[in-house]
């Protein structure tokens, strides 16, 4: 791997975790409800692959203080992987960026089911009912970071960053 690629990936760690340390204290990053802005940073993987490593290390870092201990660090960093790698491996087959966000979204929206497996284990809430509620949550930080990233995009050019 290239200086450059790790160099980047570092730096895309840095900022997941600062951007979900900021909206910790709101409750908003590892309860039944969440916002975690920071998982917008999960449609890079749309614009190359090699994202993959600094997204799944600042869900790991983040996780390491999470209130859920080591089931964050299984469930959750497990369901940024499974996610993660389902939409690398649909690149191939997805043309268009948007339709790639679109999926994306969708893919870590449904994955969801991991997290309400592991509130559930953890705090015993209802698993269908937490699914909803962190699948929604998932969902609207992923649409709404899609047209942020594809601007970012514009000027940054993600793909050749890296």
């Amino acid at each position: 791997m290239k200086v450059k690629t790790i160099a980047v990936n570092g730096v895309i760690a840095a900022l997941y975790i600062a951007v979900s340390m900021l909206i910790q204290p709101f409750g908003l990053g590892f309860t039944n409800i969440q916002f975690r802005v920071s998982e917008m940073f999960n449609q890079l993987v749309v614009f190359n692959k090699k994202y993959f490593y600094g997204i799944v290390l600042g869900v790991f870092i983040t996780n390491l203080f999470s209130p859920l201990g080591a089931y964050d660090l299984v469930f959750g960093v497990g369901q940024s992987i499974i996610a993660l790698l389902i939409t690398i491996f649909s690149t191939r087959f997805i043309q268009g960026i948007w339709t790639r966000m679109i999926f994306n979204s969708v893919v870590f929206t449904v994955t969801m089911f991991l997290i309400a497996w592991e509130l559930n284990l953890v705090f015993h809430l209802p698993f269908l009912l937490t699914w909803l509620t962190t699948a929604i949550g998932e969902f609207v930080v992923m649409i709404v970071g899609a047209p942020v990233m594809y601007y970012l995009n514009k000027r940054i050019n993600f793909k050749k960053l890296i």
